[in-house]
Parts: structure tokens; C-alpha cells; sequence
């Protein structure tokens, strides 16, 4: 390997894989809230949360309330939110949070997003995105699911989300990313934080016989991380890959990744949002969809509600879930955290579950379909695309759209 190569490896390491897991799988917040809110209810000696958006909904509220009983009863409770996604947490839940004695860092407290976007700032857009609970240093939970009430903003009973519980030796690497954000966070003067925050205890004992490990994305050792996997699975599958996105701008290198997998005949599945919530980056990942079609690769508009699931699942061996979506954002800015699987039971179940959503809730487009969409929608398409590309070039991140 020459020397770029080990540079791009140094800077893109693969994920450290352990046996002996435990994994559970938790369907949207109906699923994940109650078990979240009975660990968090249970837990005697420390708490870590991480979340991007902290809502001042009944959810949030019910966060919170416990957060601060936890810390009443002596637990070391630290927070950490993205000082955007959870910008108005100080209105209503930060008094009570630091009143009770929960420790909270705040990820770049900045809202002027726009302003630092057209002045070519990047440095200033990049956010933290990641979900991430550690109770005790014993039970995990990892995925896409905020702190926020999933019907909020969602007016249909169906809905479509991930988290995981998890126990076993992969909390070593999940307690580890967990404290190196905190210290980083409390090493800034505006905390006024003096002395090295005491590390998480940890009990990675062997809790089962699922093989994972925690993927990251940052600005420093793992810039590129989450991509690369995608890539290197992709092109070693053989017969299926279903994803599983809610917004779906792909980089250049994972789009010819999915488009070489599907040459070689390899089933494509992309299950994607249907309902607009963004409408940019939704007219903008329908501009990718006549390319896609062209190549055999079958889409699944998900139209029950809105769909936040960050997934993929490839020939059932190997299969990865957290809050990255193969978007811009996630890609190239934000602080991310998945979790790479490689146990057949697990990926079964999840591929099983993806196929159950895309068999009851979604609308599947075909060629002939999306030929027969007006010259407008074609119009607009081509528009928002062009628009994120500007958007991306302004702050230099377009190199590889």
C-alpha cells in the first residue's frame, strides 16, 4: 500500500468487530421510549445521552423529567445536544436539566446556519447528529430515533424508525466515542470546566453471539468512514441490498457502487421517503431516480408518514443502523454514529422487516411510471439538484457529488 493509501486508511479506519453481542431491535418511538425511559428510571450509577434534537414535546418532557430524578438521586448524568437541532432546549428543559445536577455540553450553540453556508464557513455546519444513550456502562442504545415525539409534525398511525439496545463488549467502543466527545466538549473555556472528566465504567461482559462494531463519522479520524463501508458491502454483494434512507442524496462513489452492484445483477431496493418534508432535498434525491431506474434498481416510496429509518441490509450477512443517511449532511458535515452488523439471524430479521414495510406502505415507481411525470416535476427536479450542488460548491464540500 503506498502512502496515500495508508493516509486514507488512517483516516477512514474500519470498525473494530466483536463477538458476543446482544442486540434488539426497536420499532419507532412507540417501541424505543418506554424501554428508554424504564433504563434511564433503573439506573444506579451514570447516564450518557447524546441527540441532536431535544423537542419540548411529552416525550422531551418525560427525557427530562427522568434525567433529573437520576441526577436528584445521585447518578452522574451527562447531555450532550447539537446546538441547532436543539436550539430552544433552553427555554424549557435546561433550567431544569441544571438544576437537578445534569451535566450538559452543547455541540456549536450556533443557529445562523445560512449565514455561515453563504459565507463558505463549513467549519460552522458541521453538527452533531448522532443517538447515543449509555446507562450504567452496561446497556446502549444506538440509532436514528431523537428525543422527540415521532407523530409530532406526522399526522399518520404509521411510521418508520430504528433504534437498538444493545449490551456486550461493542459498549467498550460505544463508551469510548461517548467520553472522547465529552472531554472534547468540556475542554472549551466557555464551559469553564477545569480537570479531566472521570471516565464512563464500563461492563463489556459477553451478553450473546452477535458480531458489530461502532462506526463514527467525524472531521478528523473518521471522515469518510460510514461512506467507505457502504461502498466496500455494496461491492462485494452478490444477490441483494435493500436501503433504507429518508433522505437519499448519495456521494458519486455510492451511487457507481449501487449502479455496478445492479449491473452484476444484484437486486437494488431503495426504500425512500414518499411524503415531502424537505422539499428541496426530496425534488433534489428525485432527480438520481431516472438514472436508478434506468440501471434496474428497484424504489419504494414509503406514503403512510414520514419515514426517518437510516438502514441497510446486504445478502442478509451483513447490515448497519444509526442516524446516518446517505445524504450530503450526513456524509460530509455531521458528527454520526452507526452500527456495523455481521450476524445472519440479526440481518434476516431486519431485511424481513424492511421487506414487510416496503410489501404494506410503500408505492413502488416504475420506468414507465416516472416517464409519464409532467415537464414541471421534471423541471423541478433539475432545479433542486442543481441548488444543492451550488450549495455544496459554496462551501467547497462538492468535490465528490
Amino acid at each position: 500500500m503506498d502512502f496515500s493509501g495508508r493516509l486514507r486508511h488512517a483516516l477512514n479506519p474500519a470498525p473494530a468487530i466483536t463477538d458476543g453481542n446482544r442486540l434488539s431491535l426497536l420499532n419507532n418511538g412507540a417501541a424505543y421510549f418506554p424501554v428508554l425511559l424504564n433504563a434511564i428510571t433503573s439506573a444506579q450509577q451514570s447516564i450518557r445521552l447524546e441527540t441532536y434534537l431535544y423537542a419540548d414535546d411529552d416525550i422531551g418532557k418525560a427525557v427530562t423529567t427522568a434525567l433529573c430524578d437520576a441526577a436528584r438521586r445521585g447518578l452522574d448524568v451527562r447531555l450532550v445536544v447539537d446546538g441547532f437541532g436543539a436550539r430552544n432546549i433552553d427555554t424549557v428543559h435546561l433550567p431544569r436539566l441544571l438544576d437537578a445536577g445534569v451535566h450538559v455540553r452543547i455541540f456549536r450553540p450556533e443557529q445562523h446556519l445560512w449565514r455561515h453556508l453563504l459565507a463558505r464557513k463549513r467549519t460552522r455546519l458541521r453538527r452533531m447528529h448522532r443517538k447515543m444513550v449509555l446507562i450504567d456502562g452496561r446497556t446502549a442504545f444506538l440509532g436514528g430515533i431523537n428525543i422527540i415525539d415521532d407523530a409530532t409534525g406526522n399526522s399518520a398511525d404509521t411510521r418508520m424508525d430504528f433504534a437498538l439496545q444493545i449490551e456486550g463488549p461493542v459498549l467498550q467502543q460505544i463508551g469510548h466515542a461517548i467520553d472522547r466527545q465529552w472531554l472534547t466538549l468540556s475542554r472549551r473555556p466557555f464551559f469553564h470546566q477545569a480537570g479531566k472528566p472521570a471516565p464512563t465504567l464500563l461492563d463489556p461482559s459477553i451478553a450473546g453471539h452477535v458480531s458489530c462494531g461502532l462506526l463514527l463519522r467525524d472531521n478528523l479520524l473518521h471522515r469518510r468512514s460510514i461512506e467507505q463501508a457502504y461502498i466496500e458491502a455494496i461491492e462485494c454483494a452478490r444477490t441483494q441490498v435493500t436501503l433504507a434512507m429518508a433522505y437519499f442524496i448519495p456521494s458519486r462513489n455510492i451511487l457507481n457502487a449501487l449502479l455496478g452492484a445492479a449491473k452484476r445483477g444484484v437486486r437494488i431496493d431503495l426504500l425512500l421517503q414518499g411524503r415531502i418534508e424537505y422539499r428541496l432535498q426530496h425534488y433534489a434525491s428525485q432527480s438520481l431516480y431516472h438514472r436508478l431506474l434506468d440501471a434496474g434498481v428497484h424504489i419504494h416510496e414509503y406514503l403512510p408518514g414520514l419515514m426517518h429509518a437510516k438502514v441497510g441490509v446486504i445478502d442478509n450477512t451483513w447490515a448497519t443502523l444509526g442516524s446516518a443517511n446517505l445524504d450530503p449532511f450526513s456524509l460530509l458535515v455531521a458528527r454520526e454514529a452507526n452500527l456495523i452488523v455481521r450476524d445472519a439471524h440479526f440481518c434476516q430479521h431486519l431485511a424481513s422487516r424492511l421487506t414487510q414495510e416496503i410489501t404494506m406502505n410503500c408505492h413502488e415507481i416504475t420506468v414507465s411510471s416516472w416517464a409519464r411525470k409532467s415537464g414541471l416535476h421534471r423541471a423541478v427536479r433539475i432545479i433542486s439538484a442543481r441548488i444543492i450542488f451550488r450549495l455544496l460548491s459554496l462551501t467547497r464540500y462538492a468535490d465528490n457529488y
